[in-house]
């Protein structure tokens, strides 16, 4: 699984990492988490609170964003967007 996440400062995007692991012996949603963990460590932020806006944008989409408002710490963009990519 690939995981794309770009950092975004209005129509800009400020920062872009990609992290890739594959296990086939973990579920799905376990090999996504892991995937999230480590981009949000490449990217320097928190990981943000995963809403169920969320869940149906990525199914639908393979790709969601978080807003500032999902962070614990404040944070100096305007949205974190993941995409899936196999």
């Amino acid at each position: 699984m690939k995981l794309i996440g770009k950092l975004i400062e209005g129509t800009t995007v400020v920062n872009e990492k990609v992290v890739e692991k594959e296990d086939m012996d973990i579920s799905f949603r376990d090999l996504l988490e892991a995937n999230l963990i480590d981009l949000c460590k490449e990217l320097d932020i928190s990981v943000p609170l995963w809403l169920k806006r969320n869940t149906t944008e990525f199914v639908k989409f393979k790709k969601t964003f978080f807003t500032k408002d999902q962070f614990v710490e404040s944070v100096k963009f305007d949205k974190f967007e993941i995409k899936i990519e196999y």
